[in-house]
């Protein structure tokens, strides 16, 4: 509190006014209020710290002057004006972070500043049972996945879980029943995913044909070899 106030005091100290903090996330649209009525210079809106004139209205003939092209383009069609000084801003983006001041044209009096933060859209987060861990079917692992990052999930009462991903203006939250993720079922199925337990299917399968026909041959060469021992005999 005490590093804002100080912050907003420099502003004070530096422009005379102070600055309006403005939070929104990026793809709203922000409208800068200001009323002008009172105000019969023209004036124009400045952006960042180069403070590149974004938007004008000229005093002698109150027309509204655009110029979108400007700040590396990133304005093009986004910026509203209308004649009681009030700018909108739509479809916002991060890269509209910034300040943006309001002048009088003819004296350069600030009128009022603006400090616009946008916070990138929330990705929904993802909760998935971890198939990497595999040891009993009463064992159940899931995890929260945000672009590549795994954050830890939640407890709540009735074997509900969530995972909850924000910023300081907006959170979004993932609820998940336990019970239904992580069913009972068998551990060669469940834990192992799909593909691994096929394969040991597969390698279950050739093992046992592979145990069918040695004792085939076994069988075979016991009885070939009592055979002979029988004609050996008969031939004494």
């Amino acid at each position: 509190m005490y590093a804002v106030l100080l912050f907003c005091f420099s502003l004070w100290s530096r422009f005379g006014v102070f600055s309006e903090f403005v939070s929104v996330t990026e793809g709203d649209s922000v409208t800068l209020s200001v009323d002008l009525t009172e105000v019969k210079d023209g004036i124009s809106w400045k952006f960042g710290a180069q403070e590149v004139v974004i938007a004008e209205i000229n005093a002698e003939n109150n027309n509204i002057s655009l110029y979108e092209d400007r700040a590396d383009g990133r304005f093009r069609d986004r910026l509203k004006l209308d004649h009681t000084g009030s700018l909108t801003i739509n479809n916002i983006r991060t890269d509209h972070s910034g300040l943006y001041k309001i002048i009088t044209k003819t004296t350069g009096n600030q009128l009022n500043i603006f400090n616009i933060t946008v916070y990138a859209l929330l990705p929904v987060p993802v909760i998935s049972r971890d198939s990497s861990q595999c040891s009993s079917s009463s064992y159940c692992s899931v995890m929260c996945s945000v672009m590549n990052v795994t954050h830890d999930v939640d407890y709540q009462d009735n074997n509900t879980y969530r995972c909850v991903i924000n910023n300081p203006i907006t959170n979004l939250t993932q609820h998940l029943d336990i019970t239904k993720l992580c069913h009972t079922c068998s551990v060669l199925y469940c834990c192992c995913g799909f593909t691994e337990a096929v394969m040991r299917l597969v390698v279950s399968a050739l093992v046992g044909v592979a145990a069918v026909a040695v004792l085939v041959y076994d069988v075979r060469s016991r009885g070939n070899e009592q055979k002979k021992r029988s004609d050996t005999q008969l031939n004494e």
